[in-house]
């Protein structure tokens, strides 16, 4: 099974966004599973652009979305409190968030990292909640392409297409 996981910043600009479709509906057409978490912005942007796709949810219907995939168990949430560096200040809502994310990296087995990560946050500064997903990708040695630190569209469109030329043999 080939997943790779689609996410970013709620802000993140509506070009790139329009790239994010464009690029899950490419990997779509190589038999890519997309992992996703149906928040807006960029994780709606790459779940439009694809009909394989697992979008977990931090609860039933978040944002309308209809996904099946809202169950967080505790172990979700241990994995999430380890690289959370603020877990205590956290509400419930928020800490189901985050344990959402360690669904995205690792699969609803929670042992089956995606292959690679495709983000966009400010500056390429892994902030925010993208910024939690991020940290526990890097803790498992995920590869990941983060379209927020180029300068352009596209030089990070250029620099994606030769990243997905060594992820994808």
């Amino acid at each position: 099974m080939n997943s790779y996981t689609g996410i970013g910043s709620r802000q993140t600009p509506a070009e790139v966004l329009n790239s994010f479709t464009r690029l899950a509906k490419w990997l779509d057409k190589r038999s890519f599973i997309l992992r996703s978490g149906g928040a807006d912005g960029a994780d709606s942007a790459f779940e439009a652009g694809t009909t394989n796709k697992e979008i977990y949810l931090p609860w039933k219907n978040f944002n309308g979305n209809p996904s099946p995939l809202h169950q967080i168990s505790p172990d979700a949430e241990l994995i999430a409190q380890k690289f959370h560096p603020a877990w205590d200040k956290c509400t419930q809502g928020v800490k189901k968030l985050h344990a959402r994310n360690v669904y995205q990296i690792l699969g609803s087995d929670l042992q089956t990292p995606s292959q690679f990560i495709i983000c966009w946050t400010p500056n390429g500064t892994g902030s925010g909640g993208t910024g939690q997903a991020l940290r526990i990708a890097h803790h498992y040695n995920i590869p990941i392409f983060d379209f927020g630190a180029y300068n352009s569209l596209h030089t990070a469109q250029q620099a994606c297409n030769q990243f997905l030329k060594e992820k994808i043999v």
